[in-house]
């Protein structure tokens, strides 16, 4: 394994050119942040689980969701990440904050999650292996709080 702290130093790049490539609406950028076929999983405790696979998945899905956006920006509150043993595997977290505006009315809203991350190592970049991510609390149209996913 390479010295843990570089490695632990790449995943954070990781989740946080996440971030930037959704705030820029820079859908075609997310492939190369996943594994082929990554698994994700968005549960935005309102209805069903929702299910996609891979990084030209989750842009489609994003871009449908936040089109109502004049604003919006993703930011990393926190994270976190742990290496397996391997070196080439880590899980971790991120809690995330979206600042947005509504095209539509100008309305400003909140949303607050978290992602639980399993990373891989693959051709000597960190890729996200599987993604799931549970709403944590948000601001529309009334403030609803939900408990941490378990």
């Amino acid at each position: 394994m390479d010295d843990p702290r570089l490695e632990l130093f790449d995943i954070s790049r990781l989740q946080a050119r996440y971030g930037d490539v959704v705030t820029r609406r820079a859908w075609s950028e997310l492939d190369d942040l996943f594994a082929p076929a990554a698994p994700v999983t968005v549960d935005t405790r309102t209805g069903q689980v929702i299910e996609m696979a891979g990084g030209a998945a989750v842009g489609a899905f994003i871009d449908k969701a936040i089109e109502r956006f004049e604003h919006f920006e993703f930011a990393v509150l926190n994270a976190v990440a742990d290496l397996d043993p391997s070196g080439d595997a880590a899980t971790g977290r991120v809690y995330i904050w979206e600042i947005r505006q509504d095209r539509a009315s100008g309305r400003w809203t909140n949303a607050f999650g978290v992602y639980e991350d399993r990373y891989l190592k693959l051709d000597d970049r960190w890729v996200f292996g599987r993604r799931a991510y549970s709403s944590l609390a948000r601001t529309a149209p009334d403030l609803e709080v939900f408990g941490f996913p378990r």
